[in-house]
């Protein structure tokens, strides 16, 4: 029997990965820009850190984590999402005793139980920064216009910006009462999961995707009327930092995000070419999250964008990731064993010399060396017969006009490299 990929898994064949390597070297290259270090955590923590920091009412903890326990009787979990491992290795690696803010990227696999569909895989991959050590809203507009701008600079044209503030555990209380009293009253238009999310976590009725729930949490009161004076007066700011640095966005009052553990600004860029799953990339602050997993009160701030639905909605907008060559050049042989030991030579030489360069290991014909190499469609092939041996030459073909010129073996990387 065939073993096939498991269900809402998907390989990155050696024909799509360049995709891949095009979204990871802009986000390198931006991260870099704005001073952010790369951070690696593990793939699987304690389920106490997710239970603790996602939030136990959440459908992610309840319903979407892949938990198991270790031989030992630990119970371990592989990350749901991207945050929450970046919190706990920087409290136990004690970063916050260093210069602050701490600006870190990264990017990893995520796993979810659920039902595998159209942007959304049971293992997907994430790009992610988090911030911590300021609650300054210009650390939240850079936050922000570096999604922007990776967004934008990848090739995606159809995005739209949606932000909003959850306020802070100071005026949240008061909106999450006039929440489950409006729903109470509107309960009949609600889905069953709703009606269970009303007494535990009224705000994540916002967030159902269910058409029949939408009516009713359209008309309920909007979170916006309810901050205090210091949440009203950091998003006011945040906004004008971002119309300062030229970014289109909407005020949407009913973006909560799906995670327990974030205050004041959230925000999500969608493209309406996904459908349901519609968010490319979202985040917000989360404040209190490092105090409550045992570390020092420090803010913090970041986003996850899902690489997978990156590269969907780029496919959606048909917009075409060039395929760059790997190889500068390709060795084609003709003759026998001592002309092979010769072009073997000589592409680890050029390999020393920083020249990505293959050779025939299949014993083709010379006609279809010339075809292999059209297909990898190197700029340059290198002919060895036993002429070439013996001289110590080499023929370059330059692969664009078809001219060839005879050159000694140690200057066959000055040509390439003059081309």
């Amino acid at each position: 029997m065939k073993i096939q990929e498991p269900k809402g898994t998907r390989d990155v064949l050696p024909e799509r990965v360049h995709q891949w390597h095009y979204v990871e070297d802009l986000a390198r290259r931006l991260t870099a820009l704005a001073g952010y270090e790369e951070i690696r955590t593990p793939v699987f923590e304690h389920t106490e850190l997710f239970a603790r920091g996602v939030g136990d009412g959440t459908d992610v903890v309840q319903k979407e984590m892949y938990t198991f326990k270790d031989r030992g009787g630990r119970s371990l979990t592989l990350k749901p999402e991207g945050t929450a491992g970046v919190v706990r290795a920087v409290i136990s690696g004690g970063l916050a005793g260093g210069p602050l803010p701490i600006k870190t990227y990264y990017f990893t696999p995520v796993f979810r139980y659920e039902r595998p569909q159209s942007g959304r895989l049971r293992e997907h991959h994430q790009f992610g920064v988090e911030v911590f050590g300021s609650a300054e809203p210009t650390l939240d507009a850079e936050v922000i216009f570096l999604g922007s701008s990776l967004l934008r600079q990848a090739g995606l044209r159809e995005i739209t910006l949606r932000i909003n503030s959850i306020g802070c555990p100071n005026c949240r209380p008061k909106y999450e009462e006039a929440l489950k009293a409006y729903f109470h009253d509107h309960e009949e238009g609600l889905c069953t999961t709703c009606r269970g999310r009303l007494e535990t976590n009224p705000l994540r009725i916002l967030d159902c995707k269910v058409p029949d729930c939408r009516p009713v949490i359209e008309k309920a009161p909007v979170v916006t009327d309810y901050l205090c004076s210091e949440c009203d007066e950091h998003f006011a700011r945040v906004q004008d930092c971002l119309r300062s640095l030229g970014v289109d966005f909407t005020v949407d009052p009913h973006i909560v995000r799906g995670l327990d553990y974030y205050t004041r600004t959230v925000f999500e860029f969608v493209s309406a070419r996904l459908g349901a799953q519609s968010t490319v990339l979202g985040g917000g602050r989360y404040n209190g999250l490092v105090s409550q997993l045992g570390g020092p009160d420090l803010p913090g701030i970041g986003f996850g964008m899902g690489i997978e639905r990156l590269l969907l909605v780029l496919e959606a907008e048909g917009f075409e990731i060039p395929v760059p060559p790997y190889l500068r050049a390709y060795t084609v042989v003709h003759g026998g064993f001592a002309e092979r030991l010769a072009a073997l030579k000589l592409v680890e030489d050029l390999r020393a010399q920083g020249i990505a360069c293959d050779m025939d290991h299949s014993g083709r014909s010379v006609k279809a060396q010339f075809k292999h190499a059209g297909r990898l469609r190197v700029p340059f092939v290198l002919v060895i017969g036993e002429d070439e041996r013996e001289r110590g030459t080499v023929v370059v073909r330059n692969m664009d006009n078809g001219e060839e010129v005879v050159a000694r073996r140690d200057r066959v990387a000055f040509l390439i490299r003059q081309e």
